[in-house]
């Protein structure tokens, strides 16, 4: 017994005890990290969206929440939180706990805002633990059936032979829609007078009045009004044609190599978030993604499923954010 007590007070055996607690202090949060991510999800997950109900954005989020409710075994509610163009949701997503409970649609806006607002409040990038993508959706080149152009030769040509150039019009200033017709602007060098509304639905409907000639106007917002004939198709801004308009040529293919612009959404999470959870979203997230309903309600808005991995949305929003920090330099767009 004696000697024992002389094993246990020799200092090399003290700093084995401490070596010993400093180690089990450090395993100690990653053990708990760990054992919480095999056990979740316990309760509902939250989806925030930074747009009001009823937009391409609530839509597809809606449709993807009640698949993910299904793989996860929980239900996953949309929290709508409007403002400052998806700025004020993106902000309480990465201000939330990394638990997996509070998830974000990071859309082609939050890669845009980057650079077109002064502060954002967040890091598009640090702030956010990428899961997966969730579709794109195309742009479509429309005019007022009263512009005599029905191509994108057409347009060039009527823009540049008009003393004013032409008109087009936005959902804002800094939205894809704007920005899309920025580009092809940067590309053209055409006089286009940028026209900024509040909104994609007036927009459109002083591009049916008259009131402005042309826009680059997500494919749901103009669909129906090209079935109907009120408005003329002149191209679609994605790489590849749309087999809902398979008439209508890609502005790449109308003369513009590379042309590719689409809005874009995805899921994300607070940084921090254990990759175990994430890993399990991202497989809940494609599996949904490639069921037929799923695939055929995306069709519908013309839009395209793309499945993938974190790592491939985090490379990709990166590229956005300096793609789209040029064009926003070069047409001089301002956040409202």
């Amino acid at each position: 017994m004696k000697r024992q007590n002389a094993i246990s007070s020799t200092p090399q055996f003290a700093r084995r005890v401490a070596l010993a607690a400093l180690v089990a202090a450090v395993c100690a949060p990653s053990l708990v990290s760990a054992q919480s991510a095999a056990a979740w999800p316990q309760k509902p997950v939250t989806l925030v969206v930074g747009y009001a109900a009823g937009g391409a954005t609530d839509v597809i989020a809606r449709l993807v929440a009640t698949k993910l409710g299904e793989q996860l075994g929980q239900p996953v509610v949309v929290d709508n939180r409007p403002g400052a163009n998806s700025n004020l949701g993106a902000q309480i997503v990465a201000k939330a706990a990394p638990d997996g409970y509070t998830l974000y649609v990071y859309t082609i806006a939050n890669t845009i805002n980057a650079s077109l607002y002064a502060k954002l409040g967040y890091d598009p990038v640090k702030d956010f633990e990428p899961i997966g993508l969730i579709a794109k959706i195309p742009n479509i080149l429309v005019v007022n059936n009263n512009v005599p152009v029905k191509s994108v030769a057409d347009y060039i040509g009527f823009a540049k032979e008009s003393k004013d150039g032409i008109t087009f019009a936005s959902s804002g200033s800094g939205s894809s829609i704007h920005l899309s017709g920025e580009m092809f602007k940067m590309q053209t060098k055409l006089n286009m007078l940028h026209i900024p509304y509040k909104g994609s639905a007036p927009a459109v409907t002083d591009l049916l009045g008259g009131q402005v000639q042309s826009m680059f106007d997500n494919a749901p917002s103009a669909l129906p009004h090209v079935k109907a004939g009120k408005l003329r198709p002149i191209a679609i801004t994605s790489a590849q044609r749309s087999p809902l308009l398979p008439d209508v040529p890609t502005v790449a293919e109308s003369g513009f190599p590379g042309f590719d612009v689409q809005s874009w959404f995805s899921l994300a999470a607070p940084a921090g978030t254990p990759q175990p959870i994430i890993a399990q979203l991202n497989a809940a997230l494609n599996k949904a993604l490639a069921t037929p309903d799923v695939r055929q309600r995306l069709q519908d808005m013309a839009a395209t499923p793309e499945p993938g991995t974190p790592e491939q949305l985090r490379s990709f929003a990166q590229a956005e954010i300096q793609r789209w920090r040029e064009v926003v330099k070069q047409s001089g767009a301002k956040a409202e």
